[in-house]
């Protein structure tokens, strides 16, 4: 927010001048384009065979084309497009060849014919080790076709009336390449030092807790931090037992983190967070500070919990929207599960879409500040909990809000949001810790990104 208390556009880079605290990731994920390779395979002249000579195939290139570029601008995509379509085997070898020397980000081969070169090139692609999304589109495949694909780690197909999920297909291939480019700082323990996060590829740069506790009490109270508070005390609904003081204190603690970002290039901040604040119980717990850079989309994790870092950067590079983690309680009387946290986003529909209401209270330890966002009644609701590994696994589930309980009269944390989940009939072994909820019906989407990832998922 700036001076004048106005709110700035969502995900702005860095501004290094004391009259804004803007930040972006400004780690190799922030700056990177992805490559994606596009060709289009089919013979010469269609004929008998499928997809017919009633398919007008060149105007149906001219169209997806269009797309294709218009998509690929707004997701920041390098869009490698071959002109010219592959007509025959002999080709498509000489182009699987100069793919693999490339060694690209992703694939997406969009077939536009059952005969010919497609299923050989189709094949070729997924064998090269390079993440492939393929498109037919009707009258390309019979399910004899794409049955063999239907597991296969890498490569992931799809078969549409319409040219959606080749967007979609887009979009995971560049949120692939850029999760396996990002750096998470994650502010725990006394040592600094890298290392990887499993089959990932995330980069966890470990920073002492002080760097935040030092960054905190180096913060100056300047008229940018106060316009910030004014704005969120403007914007609240209801503040409850937190201060004006609190909400200062909270303002000035997401300044120290957008200042640790920019300095040690992070895309993503994870931290200690309990921890920290047991030891140092005058420096104010970042719970609104996570909630602003969720909003900013700058994925900022709670308690550094590896499994929801993965969580939320795929929520973020996937969909384009921020992630509620949650500790996940059972509720026997409606057979549902309510997921308790006190730091949570308010942009659910996305980091361009309006806010949703929240009040601002203490958290449940009657300390500090933080966003209680209100849930809306009826809304879908996907569930991610990721296990890092060899491979990592994703556990998925979608439901429904029914309501959001009130702390107090009820303890545990203040956001506390009541999901009834699709097909879950026992509520009190509810899998998993610390799971991503966000809005939208995501879970088909998801388990394509696990085999496009050559993650395992499963369907809770």
């Amino acid at each position: 927010m700036a001076e004048d208390g106005s709110e700035s556009s969502a995900r702005t880079g860095v501004d290094d001048t004391k009259s804004s605290l803007e930040v972006g990731q400004c780690g190799p994920a922030g700056r990177y384009t992805p490559s994606i390779k596009v060709v289009f395979v089919r013979r010469r002249e269609y004929g008998m065979s499928w997809p017919g000579a009633v398919y007008p195939g060149d105007e149906a290139r001219e169209r997806y084309v269009r797309r294709l570029r218009m998509e690929a601008g707004k997701m920041g995509i390098e869009l490698g497009l071959r002109e010219q379509p592959l007509y025959d085997d002999e080709e498509t070898d000489r182009w699987l060849n100069e793919v693999e020397s490339d060694k690209p980000d992703g694939l997406l081969l969009i077939l536009q014919d059952r005969h010919g070169p497609a299923w050989h090139a189709a094949n070729g692609a997924a064998e090269l080790g390079i993440p492939t999304v393929i498109f037919c589109v009707i009258g390309a495949s019979f399910t004899t076709n794409t049955r063999n694909f239907k597991d296969r780690a890498g490569a992931v197909i799809y078969s549409a009336p319409e040219f959606d999920q080749a967007i979609f297909g887009l979009k995971m291939l560049a949120a692939l390449a850029r999760m396996r480019r990002t750096r998470c700082l994650v502010l725990h323990g006394d040592e600094t030092y890298d290392e990887r996060l499993a089959d990932t590829g995330i980069e966890l740069r470990y920073l002492p807790e002080s760097t935040y506790v030092e960054a905190y009490k180096g913060t100056e109270v300047l008229p940018a931090i106060r316009a910030l508070a004014k704005g969120y005390e403007e914007r609240a609904e209801a503040l409850t037992n937190a201060s004006h003081q609190d909400v200062l204190n909270a303002a000035r603690g997401y300044a120290a983190c957008a200042r640790i970002i920019k300095e040690h290039e992070g895309d993503a901040i994870t931290m200690d967070c309990l921890g920290m604040g047991r030891r140092n119980p005058e420096v104010t717990l970042p719970c609104l500070a996570w909630s602003r850079l969720n909003d900013m989309g700058v994925p900022a994790i709670c308690e550094a919990d590896q499994g929801a870092i993965v969580s939320h950067l795929i929520t973020h590079y996937l969909f384009d929207r921020p992630g509620f983690q949650q500790d996940p309680v059972a509720d026997t009387d409606h057979n549902s599960v309510i997921g308790a946290h006190c730091s949570c986003p308010t942009r659910l529909d996305g980091y361009d879409a309006p806010a949703r209401p929240f009040n601002l209270s203490h958290h449940h330890g009657l300390r500090d500040v933080t966003t209680e966002t209100l849930w809306e009644r009826g809304r879908r609701v996907t569930s991610l909990d990721v296990y890092p590994g060899s491979p990592s696994k994703l556990e998925v589930a979608t439901g429904e809000v029914i309501d959001q309980l009130s702390v107090p009269p009820h303890g545990g944390c203040v956001i506390s949001v009541n999901v009834k989940f699709d097909g879950v009939e026992r509520v009190r072994d509810f899998p998993g810790f610390h799971q991503v909820w966000f809005y939208g019906d995501y879970g088909d989407e998801l388990e394509e990104f696990a085999q496009l990832s050559g993650f395992d998922s499963e369907r809770i």
